[in-house]
């Protein structure tokens, strides 16, 4: 599943290409994502603007349009986003497409059809943090996520450290991979619960989120299975995975063995020594 890190990669990717572009028309293949396909505000709310900006929240990719509609997508578990010549065929699970003014197609891909396309009449970011994004918390490079606030919400939290820095209301876009990553990069174990965590911890694990996900950002993200850029590259920080799918092998810090134990349904890779 795209992460934090796959989204910002295929936004800045994108926007180069997609910033100042008119879409003329659509295509909709008819079958069902996520959620239902908004195809009558897809209609009336997108085809004939021009795509202003291009900006990320959580997981989400927002197109701001020049009639201040939004729309905006999610990739869920298999979604890809590129852009192809329109004369170009469709491929298969296609399932959207937008043409643009320069004779190119914006293609929504999804195998697993877990992803989404959403419209909002407005693309104002105070009113989408009140409506769309109520429940979540700041993004990890937010001045609002600071080691106060993660101590100040983790008191009385019977809840493993992973698993609430992994709770989209805490902080949105720690997936799964980049967890295990900056719990390592903290020395904290993932099992430890929350309230145990204090001021000084949480200062180094604001950090190594900080600079887990800057770095594979910088890497063009983690390419597991089937992640790709607009240009259609595969991400490389996967090689720079030190936990990550690392059951049995050697601390690449310590020298201890690195463990893996399923926490909140989700395997979660920690080192026996060096982690506490």
């Amino acid at each position: 599943m795209p992460e934090l890190p796959e989204v910002e990669v295929l936004r800045q990717g994108l926007l180069p290409l997609v910033t100042g572009r008119t879409i003329t028309s659509f295509f909709w293949n008819g079958k069902a994502l996520r959620n239902p396909v908004p195809v009558q505000l897809l209609d009336n709310l997108v085809t004939g603007t021009t795509i202003e900006r291009l900006e990320r929240r959580a997981k989400y990719l927002l197109f701001h349009l020049d009639n201040d509609a939004c729309m905006l997508i999610h990739l869920g578990m298999t979604g890809q986003l590129t852009i192809a010549p329109h004369q170009r065929g469709l491929q298969k699970h296609d399932h959207l497409a937008w043409e643009m003014d320069n004779g190119t197609d914006l293609r929504f891909n999804d195998v697993r059809r877990f992803g989404s396309v959403s419209i909002s009449d407005s693309g104002d970011m105070k009113t989408l943090e009140k409506t769309f994004f109520q429940t979540c918390g700041p993004e990890p490079f937010a001045p609002a996520f600071t080691a106060d606030y993660l101590y100040s919400l983790s008191r009385n939290r019977r809840v493993a450290v992973k698993n609430f820095i992994m709770d989209n209301r805490i902080v949105v876009g720690v997936g799964n991979i980049y967890a295990n990553e900056s719990l390592f990069m903290a020395r904290i174990n993932p099992t430890v619960n929350a309230s145990r965590i204090g001021l000084k911890r949480w200062q180094r694990l604001v950090e190594a989120i900080r600079s887990v996900l800057t770095h594979a950002i910088e890497c063009g993200g983690s390419t597991i299975n089937d992640f790709i850029d607009a240009q259609g590259n595969s991400g490389y920080f996967q090689i720079n995975f030190k936990v990550y799918g690392k059951t049995g092998d050697t601390c690449p810090r310590c020298g201890k063995q690195i463990r893996v134990e399923k926490i909140g349904g989700r395997a979660t890779f920690y080192c026996v020594g060096c982690q506490k």
